[in-house]
């Protein structure tokens, strides 16, 4: 346990807090789990909640489960030795990189009343899978990448806050007037959709692209044939499938031509393209009848942010592309977001949305009962014209 002491105390040292996320956690809860796609600083979080909330206290440790100290020693073994030694908190950072994970956890949680146990895990983490069902356990949250209000935030000092849509369609006017009294924030915009999304961007923009790329590799190559047992002969298939989606996205999807080009069958494909949503490389557009349906076909597919769009893409970049990817997934990071045949978004079963530039018309739908342009290029909005960058604010 000395060696895991040792790397907590460093880590916590070495530790530069550069900006705090909030994801109103209820940290009373004794089984906490914390999800999201690689990159998006669930360790930052774990690491800074420890410094800056448990001050640094003696009853808390933090391990990340690839230490190979749990080659030799299990999971359980570690949390009765801890509990033993008056511990109260165990962070574990990973936790999907440890077999039997699930089961451990389980009888960690039965066995010791007053531990309180805070594990983060990637997106293809289901807490349903392996020995033991944890969902009457644990208290999972799911951690997204940097919304453009939080990139604003950092880059420019500021400290909005979030928006619910209920305000930003209703009020759009004078949020937009306060915030740009402020900041301007098309002078940030640009930015955030090249580099934005993922928090590593603070270490360096110039290898920014070519940092997410390994990550992208990573998912494919470790977690998918970890977690969804891919078979490793398969994983240039969902390569080359995702490159191919990055060349054309959005786009109403031929599953049997997609299984042709990549040579497998229909429900491979299906499968891939649901694996890559978890993994949170693409967003499925499906609609509202069929959205609960795994293998339903999605009426279009997009790449999960525009930052993929710059990173995959080798092709001139498409703007109106560009446009709806942000929006589906600042929206669809909150609410519901579903296929619209009259718009390009149905919103929560009621708002329908067309994307477009500052010269975008309503023509579309303009007898559609609830439906808004999101604008890009626009300080200001009027009427049910809404500036595509205000979406940023909805997380």
């Amino acid at each position: 346990m000395e060696s895991l002491l040792e790397a907590h105390n460093r880590q916590l040292a070495q530790l530069e807090i550069k900006f705090r996320r909030n994801l109103n956690i209820d940290w009373n809860d004794r089984l906490i789990g914390l999800t999201g796609a690689r990159g998006v600083g669930k360790t930052t979080f774990l690491l800074t909640h420890i410094k800056e909330q448990l001050k640094n206290s003696p009853h808390v440790l933090y391990a990340s489960m690839d230490d190979f100290y749990f080659s030799e020693v299990p999971l359980l073994q570690l949390a009765d030795e801890w509990v033993k030694k008056g511990g109260s908190y165990l962070f574990l950072d990973e936790i999907h990189k440890y077999p039997n994970w699930s089961q451990e956890l389980k009888n960690i949680y039965d066995r010791y009343k007053k531990l309180k146990v805070v594990f983060t895990g990637s997106s293809v983490l289901h807490i349903q899978s392996g020995n033991a069902d944890l969902s009457r356990r644990a208290v999972v949250y799911n951690m997204e990448g940097l919304s453009f209000r939080e990139f604003l935030n950092i880059e420019a000092g500021t400290t909005f806050e979030k928006i619910t849509l209920e305000e930003l369609v209703k009020n759009h006017l004078s949020i937009c007037k306060e915030i740009v009294s402020k900041v301007k924030p098309l002078a940030y915009f640009d930015n955030y959709l090249k580099y934005g999304y993922y928090p590593f961007y603070l270490e360096s923009t110039t290898t920014y692209h070519r940092k997410l790329l390994n990550t992208i590799n990573l998912m494919l190559e470790v977690d998918l044939p970890y977690l969804r047992h891919v078979e490793v002969k398969y994983i240039h298939k969902l390569k080359k499938l995702l490159y191919m989606l990055s060349q054309s996205v959005p786009f109403q999807p031929n599953v049997s031509q997609l299984a042709a080009d990549i040579e497998t069958s229909r429900n491979t494909v299906m499968l891939y393209l649901n694996y890559l949503e978890e993994s949170k490389l693409l967003n499925l557009l499906r609609s509202k009848a069929s959205s609960d349906a795994l293998l339903a076909k999605p009426e279009k597919v997009y790449l999960h942010h525009p930052n993929l769009l710059h990173a995959i893409g080798s092709v001139a970049l498409n703007k109106g592309n560009e446009r709806e990817t942000f929006f589906y997934n600042q929206v669809n990071n909150v609410y519901k977001v579903s296929y619209s045949p009259q718009g390009d978004f149905l919103v929560e079963g009621k708002y329908t949305f067309e994307v477009g530039g500052k010269t975008k018309g309503k023509k579309q739908i303009k007898a559609v009962k609830n439906s808004y342009i999101a604008a890009d290029m626009l300080e200001y909005g009027f009427e049910n014209k809404i500036p595509l960058w205000l979406f940023g604010f909805l997380y």
